[in-house]
């Protein structure tokens, strides 16, 4: 399939796009597509990971995970949780120096060697290289109560806002780097979203139901939440691309054909499987900036790409 340059930041299979008029709601992704989460999301990654190498790894001047190692790990369709890929990047720098290997090398040989099912696929590759036991006892990740989780969340939620989630203080003092999201979304088109799909705008996104509020505000209220999924909030098990949240919410609706916006391979792969049990499922992915992105949804089956939420009303003829 190939996505032509339709318009300025929209590339679309143009034989395609006549589906878009069956579209009869829409449910979005949140991070990375909603919200920019570079300094974020992506900040709490990089700041987690270094901390548990000094303390427990006695590596103090780890590489830097720059969003080409966060985005190689989520192409392979296994890490759309920032935790998950915490974790496997802490074991890839742990391993890169006791095999005296160049790490920002080694990463992107793991990644080469990593899949859609994630963790294990990387433990199952270095597992065949080098014991790094001694890192992944301490983690115990991501078992009930881990110490990676605290840590992350600690650092990405803040003092207040971690207290009132999880009931316990925080060992940081530091703002919550939630502070630091930059919301994308906006009155004007989430009110054009809601008028043309009859108010079945709804979501299904790794983050909580507390966090994506905090971020949002009062935009929030203006989505379906009675068929939105929050699977910071499930059993890791309907995690994505786990279709059954885009299917609950699809039947919810009774949507006979919706429009799922999301920004990573695990959000396409979800869509794929839903459409293949049943529930039609249209795929948007936001690529931004990125040529990487868009070749690769380009490659897995993707019929629309917009550099940004902000082009919908234009393919959507909402403008």
């Amino acid at each position: 399939m190939t996505l032509s340059k339709i318009s300025n930041g929209v590339y679309a299979d143009s034989s395609q796009l006549g589906a878009l008029c069956d579209t009869d709601a829409i449910i979005f992704d949140c991070d990375g597509v909603l919200v920019d989460i570079t300094k974020s999301y992506d900040l709490a990654i990089t700041r987690t990971a270094r901390h548990v190498l000094k303390n427990m790894a006695n590596i103090t001047n780890p590489i830097e995970i720059d969003r080409t190692i966060i985005d190689g790990f989520k192409s392979t369709g296994g890490f759309n949780d920032e935790i998950d890929l915490t974790y496997v990047v802490i074991l890839c720098i742990t391993a890169a120096k006791l095999l005296e290997r160049d790490p920002t090398g080694f990463i992107f040989d793991v990644i080469k060697n990593s899949d859609s099912t994630g963790i294990a696929s990387v433990e199952a590759y270095l597992g065949n290289m080098v014991d790094i036991s001694f890192i992944t006892k301490q983690l115990s990740y991501p078992g009930s109560g881990n110490i990676l989780s605290q840590i992350f969340d600690q650092l990405f939620y803040g003092p207040q806002l971690y207290e009132k989630l999880f009931a316990k203080s925080s060992d940081f003092a530091d703002p919550g780097l939630i502070e630091q999201d930059d919301v994308l979304l906006n009155d004007t088109l989430i009110e054009h979203l809601v008028e043309r799909f009859d108010s079945k705008v709804a979501m299904v996104t790794g983050r909580g139901r507390e966090s994506a509020s905090h971020s949002l505000g009062l935009l929030l209220s203006k989505f379906d939440l009675s068929n939105s999924v929050f699977l910071e909030d499930e059993s890791r098990d309907l995690a994505k691309p786990n279709p059954g949240s885009l299917q609950s919410s699809i039947r919810g609706m009774n949507s006979v054909c919706a429009l799922y916006v999301g920004d990573s391979m695990e959000d396409l792969i979800m869509a794929q499987r839903a459409t293949k049990l049943g529930c039609k499922t249209i795929f948007c992915g936001i690529v931004g900036t990125s040529q990487d992105k868009l070749e690769l949804f380009e490659r897995n089956g993707a019929v629309l790409a917009l550099d940004s939420i902000h082009r919908l009303p234009k393919v959507l003829n909402l403008e």
